[in-house]
């Protein structure tokens, strides 16, 4: 599928940030299909039982894939309400890894996404639905988010991702 366009990163985040040494870095795409992808590792230091990613942040990974995927449609944030996660098999870490994320419903004040994580074969491990509540990035932080948040543009040559 084709990539349309690369969002940004920010620094700290522990699913995006740059600067952050626990992060995963990931990267996000705004796909032809209206949906977000990632492809990312989760690493030995994200583990719960050896061999197996943590399911928090497993389900972390899942909530930035949901949120992301209504980036495309408008410029908004917004805060998690709820989030049901399903764990369909072990998560593994030091391999690559995809992330699909898409909205399922957008009202003025809600949107709900839905959010995969696949292995390489396309085998589903992880989903998750969930809930967002829109809110501008004021009434979410007290501090200029503009400083942090999603605004490290790391320019890659990815043009389709399978």
């Amino acid at each position: 599928m084709k990539v349309k366009t690369k969002q940004c990163n920010s620094k700290m985040c522990i699913i995006c940030g740059v600067e952050n040494p626990s992060s995963l870095k990931a990267p996000f795409y705004e796909m032809e299909d209206g949906s977000v992808m990632s492809t990312f590792e989760f690493k030995e230091f994200h583990q719960s039982y050896p061999e197996r990613t943590h399911g928090g942040m497993i389900t972390a990974m899942l909530d930035e894939l949901g949120l992301r995927s209504l980036w495309p449609l408008e410029n908004t944030f917004g805060v998690t309400m709820e989030i049901t996660t399903k764990f369909r098999k072990p998560v593994p870490y030091n391999v690559p890894l995809k992330g699909i994320g898409k909205v399922i419903s957008n009202t003025s004040r809600f949107v709900q996404s839905e959010a995969k994580i696949l292995d390489i074969d396309g085998n589903v491990l992880a989903q998750a639905n969930i809930k967002y509540l829109k809110l501008t990035t004021d009434k979410i932080v007290s501090n200029d988010m503009d400083a942090d948040a999603h605004n490290i543009f790391i320019p890659d040559n990815v043009k389709e991702i399978n």
